[in-house]
């Protein structure tokens, strides 16, 4: 049976669905421009942030603050301090590309960042670095305690001036006192939990201090020429590989030491013990391979790749450990 317009009852006529097709295509490609666009609007400051170096941050935050509550300390005071922890990191970072903007062209490593490239003005970048800054800081003081929101304002005003604009361009040393930023984090989550500061969070304090050089020293010497091409004076660039590797150890050693006075003085069981013993000796064997292959460059390659990654699972096991055993006492 046919229908007065031409068509059988039931069925859709072909300009109809042509035009239902048409939409379709115009929403699909209209969602996805937009996507596109919100996408590249987001990215460059998500870029600003390094998260993947605020991850690296937070992995000891939070087992920090389980042995500091000696167990879960709350979901939701853990929720709050990793927000927080993020966007005071993350300024502190995104100053640092401001301020670097510079040298940043001169790198491989860098020439790509969103400052560098011109995805987001000088402006904006400071604008959205002074709202992570302030927020966080009024984040941690209004509902954790005001003792972490003023170690948070050292954190990032240490990394972001101490650091990046006074340190890192006059002094080999810039990685060893500008790491100091980055043991805060630690100090911020026992104070969440606790309101004070004891021995165990200045003993994990000086664990990452020690793991900082050794940490970094290993990517300074793959982008050597990154750096000596910047004017940046990175241990790697002005000292002999065997000087730097030697100084690895030493800072190796000190780390080392320091994860085992934990044990007795905050009350360690035998699953962070026999982490800490362990993960310690062969970070350390690591550092003093780099040593004989830096002394003996005819025997290969120097590898300093290798103790860079090692240095992350040395840290992670650690602490993994030291969230856990709270739990077994």
């Amino acid at each position: 049976m046919c229908s007065f317009r031409g068509g059988y009852l039931g069925q859709p006529y072909r300009w109809e669905r042509g035009i239902l097709e048409r939409k379709a295509e115009e929403f699909i490609i209209t969602t996805a421009t937009r996507a596109e666009k919100v996408k590249n609007g987001v990215a460059p400051y998500i870029a600003l942030m390094k998260l993947r170096v605020v991850e690296l941050l937070l992995v000891t935050t939070l087992p920090t603050m389980i042995l500091a509550a000696r167990g879960w300390p709350g979901t939701w005071l853990v929720i709050i301090v990793l927000i927080g922890g993020t966007a005071a990191a993350g300024a502190a970072n995104a100053y640092n590309m401001i301020y670097d903007r510079d040298i940043d062209a001169k790198m491989n490593r860098t020439r790509k960042r969103p400052l560098v490239t011109g995805q987001i003005s000088v402006r904006a970048a400071t604008i959205f670095a002074t709202a992570l800054a302030v927020g966080s800081v009024l984040w941690f003081g209004l509902l954790v305690n005001w003792l972490s929101a003023i170690l948070t304002v050292i954190a990032i005003v240490w990394y972001a001036v101490g650091y990046t604009m006074i340190l890192k361009r006059r002094t080999t040393q810039n990685i060893v006192w500008g790491g100091i930023a980055g043991c805060m984090q630690v100090l911020i989550g026992w104070s969440a939990v606790t309101g004070s500061l004891a021995w165990p969070a200045w003993i994990l304090f000086g664990i990452i201090f020690f793991w900082t050089p050794p940490h970094y020293w290993p990517l300074s010497m793959k982008f050597k020429a990154d750096y000596a091409r910047a004017d940046v004076p990175m241990a790697p660039v002005v000292q002999k590989d065997t000087t730097v590797a030697w100084h690895m150890i030493v800072h190796a050693v000190a780390m080392f030491g320091l994860s085992l006075l934990l044990i007795p003085v905050a009350g360690m069981t035998w699953l962070y013990s026999i982490a800490a013993v362990v993960s310690g000796a062969w970070f350390l064997w690591l550092c003093i391979d780099l040593y004989r292959r830096a002394l003996h460059p005819e025997r290969g390659k120097l590898a300093a790749m290798k103790v860079f990654h090692g240095s992350i699972y040395y840290l992670s096991i650690l602490f993994i450990a030291l969230a856990i055993d709270p739990f077994l006492q």
